[in-house]
């Protein structure tokens, strides 16, 4: 029944995004209430399926795919969420794309990494303040690169200037420094309640994702320090900003990919 249900909301997905891409290439109108529609039944049976895979008997099942799944889930509806107001359809390809790939993958190859949330519900603060401060991110990144795609289209004079789903790039900056700023906010609130909640964030094991996402927290402040005080923007801004969610990544998913995929602990 899971994979039944996996299949459908990749198929979902996957026709949001069809739906999608012959506006990005010419001035055809995307049918943003078509869209925004088959989106909302893909996260429908994304949320239903992942509360099948995360709330297991006796506890939380939070392996690297069901993190992974939960994460593509978070993204894909806040920019669903802003996909008409914000006209960030450059992004939903590629975002209802992992979606669909998480989610089946976390249903096709099951871990087990039950944890007990409900016993610590200061650690279940924590954990949500961190997916929230990384999806935020991970969505600064992606408007990173739609940026970059957007200048080099006008660079090479190939923009479709009367293109209504084009979103103008000085938006598109503005937009991607108030991301940043609210995802370092929930990654300072992430870093604080991990100092005040988990007690054992510095032992041996744990002391690398502490040390990666404080090096993403400078990271990313000293992006928004540039900006603001020294007009940073373009190339510098973009590779900053990759550099960021590099090291978040490998905070959130390093040593967890090793023990679950290539050790298989």
């Amino acid at each position: 029944m899971d994979i039944f249900i996996a299949i459908l909301a990749a198929v979902l997905y996957f026709s949001a995004l069809l739906q999608i891409i012959p506006g990005l290439s010419g001035p055809t109108q995307i049918p943003a209430r078509n869209v925004f529609i088959t989106a909302c039944g893909a996260l429908g049976l994304h949320a239903y399926l992942l509360a099948d895979l995360i709330l297991a008997d006796g506890g939380q099942n939070l392996s690297i795919l069901n993190v992974a799944s939960l994460i593509s889930f978070i993204i894909s509806a806040i920019t669903t969420g802003l996909m008409v107001r914000m006209r960030v359809w450059i992004l939903l390809p590629v975002v209802y794309s992992f979606a669909a790939i998480n989610l089946t993958a976390a249903t096709l190859l099951p871990g087990a990494f039950v944890t007990h949330l409900e016993a610590n519900p200061q650690v279940l603060i924590h954990i949500s303040l961190a997916l929230f401060s990384y999806s935020t991110l991970m969505i600064a990144t992606l408007y990173a690169i739609q940026l970059a795609w957007l200048d080099h289209q006008l660079k090479a004079k190939k923009r479709m200037v009367m293109n209504p789903n084009l979103p103008p790039l000085m938006a598109v900056e503005r937009q991607l420094f108030n991301i940043i700023l609210i995802g370092e906010i929930l990654l300072t609130l992430t870093l604080l309640t991990g100092v005040a909640f988990v007690h054992d964030m510095i032992a041996q094991g744990k002391a690398h994702k502490a040390v990666l996402s404080a090096m993403a927290w400078v990271v990313y402040g000293i992006l928004l320090w540039g900006h603001y005080r020294s007009g940073w923007r373009g190339k510098r801004v973009i590779w900053v900003s990759i550099v960021g969610a590099f090291l978040l990544t490998l905070a959130y998913f390093g040593s967890r990919f090793v023990k679950e995929v290539i050790i298989g602990a």
